[in-house]
Parts: structure tokens; C-alpha cells; sequence
């Protein structure tokens, strides 16, 4: 007969969070027997149970706080309609994720629909997956922090939030019109981050067209200089828009 589990070890399992095992108590003394498993065998299989519970639940906190409206994987992305595009390059990044340790950016840059969003957000899928702590914002939402920052004087406390995550992906640069002192905090950002951490960008314009809605000449080409050093660039504007949009992971 497989022995009930009392409260008072009921509730000091779940006041360690080890919820798991305070459900499946009975379930897993029954199977051990069934398959006559040795004390340290039985022990170790609880422990890891527990373990992988942990972790899957670290990685969906992971993926919540990131912000993503979607969650795109590199599998769904159709290369076969991008011939131009270095698939094998891509690929290399995306499976080593080496770019994180080496705090290297990485820039997608085209037209709209060629799916820039949906590759730097696979990435940043990728990075979570394998326990990295990301954020996923738009450049307009970031650039709207910062007004809001400036006028309530908590631009260090937005610049802190931003700085600590690896990756961060900031999508659509180009789409906002924005003032010299969001552009002052921009550049801050991207500078102090500089060496220290990875960033995934998109953008719809070409680099020489940056100046456009920075306004900012000198500051553009600092910014750029920054972003690019020693950063892996993809040129999509040879790709096509592609109609049917890409698949996100259930």
C-alpha cells in the first residue's frame, strides 16, 4: 500500500514550492515501486522533475516579460522565397547565439513585409530559450519613453531598465519622428550598451537615410559607428514583401 502524504509534509513541500512533488506524491511512490527503483534513483528523479518544472516556468516568466506581440521562430521563416538572403549566415548566428557572449549587435535593414520583425524576433526567441533575458520594443514606444522621461526627470531609471537586458530588440526604427534630446537619449543608450551587451535592431531605411528623422547629422554618424562596429548587417532590400505572413509558434 503506497503511504498517504501527511499535511504537515503537504505543506512544508509547498512552502519550499516544490508543488510538483506535493501533487504527484502518490503517483511517483507508486511508479517507483512498479519499476522497483533504488532509493537514489527515486531521488534524483523527483529532484530533476522539479528542476525541469522550474526552469520551464523561468523560461515563460522569460518570455512574458519580453513584451513580444508575437512568437517567431527561425523555422517559420520561408527562405525559399528569399533567395538573396544568407540563410547559412543567419542560420550559424541563430543556432550559436555566439553574438551574445561577444556583445555584437545585429542589423536587419529593408523594405517593409521582407520580414525583418519576424527574423530579429526569433532571435530573441532563441536568446530566451536558452536563458538569456530579453526585451522586445518599438522604436516609437522607446522614443515615447523617453518624452515621458524627460518631463517627469526619470531618463536614468528608463536608460538602467533598458540597459539591462541582452538582447534587446528595438523594431521599426524610422517610423517615429523625434526631438534632439530623444535622440541625445537614444544615442546614450545604444553607446552605454556599446560592448557591453547585444542589440537587435530593424529598420525600413537604408543608413544614409537616418538622418532623415534624426535630424542630427553628427550624432547620426556617431550612432551609426556605434551600432556598426563590429555588428553582423543584413541588407534585405533586395528581398521581397511577402504577402502571407510568417507563422508564430502556438
Amino acid at each position: 500500500m503506497t503511504p498517504t502524504l501527511p499535511d504537515t509534509l503537504r505543506d512544508q513541500l509547498r512552502h519550499l514550492r516544490l508543488n510538483r512533488l506535493a501533487e504527484h506524491w502518490e503517483d511517483d511512490l507508486k511508479e517507483a515501486a512498479r519499476q522497483g527503483k533504488s532509493h537514489a534513483t527515486f531521488l534524483g528523479y523527483v529532484v530533476g522533475e522539479e528542476y525541469r518544472l522550474k526552469c520551464e516556468r523561468a523560461r515563460q516568466q522569460r518570455l512574458q516579460r519580453a513584451h513580444l506581440p508575437e512568437i517567431w521562430t527561425l523555422e517559420t521563416y520561408p527562405f525559399a522565397r528569399q533567395p538573396k538572403l544568407n540563410r547559412k549566415a543567419i542560420q550559424a548566428l541563430y543556432d550559436s547565439l555566439d553574438f551574445l557572449p561577444q556583445h555584437r549587435n545585429i542589423i536587419w535593414l529593408g523594405g517593409t513585409g521582407c520580414g525583418k520583425t519576424g527574423l530579429a524576433t526569433s532571435f530573441l526567441v532563441q536568446a530566451i530559450h536558452r536563458g538569456y533575458h530579453g526585451r522586445y520594443v518599438l522604436f516609437a514606444q522607446l522614443i515615447g519613453e523617453f518624452f515621458r522621461a524627460v518631463a517627469d526627470h526619470t531618463e536614468e531609471a528608463v536608460l538602467k531598465k533598458y540597459l539591462s537586458y541582452d538582447p534587446l530588440l528595438v523594431d521599426e526604427i524610422g517610423y517615429a519622428e523625434v526631438e534632439p534630446v530623444q535622440v541625445g537619449l537614444f544615442f546614450q543608450l545604444m553607446q552605454r550598451r556599446h560592448r557591453q551587451k547585444s542589440t537587435l535592431l530593424t529598420s525600413n531605411l537604408g543608413f544614409a537615410e537616418w538622418g532623415s528623422f534624426l535630424k542630427n547629422d553628427h550624432l547620426t554618424a556617431a550612432l551609426i559607428d556605434r551600432l556598426t562596429e563590429a555588428s553582423h548587417v543584413f541588407n534585405m532590400k533586395h528581398c521581397v514583401s511577402l504577402r502571407a505572413k510568417l507563422t508564430p509558434d502556438p
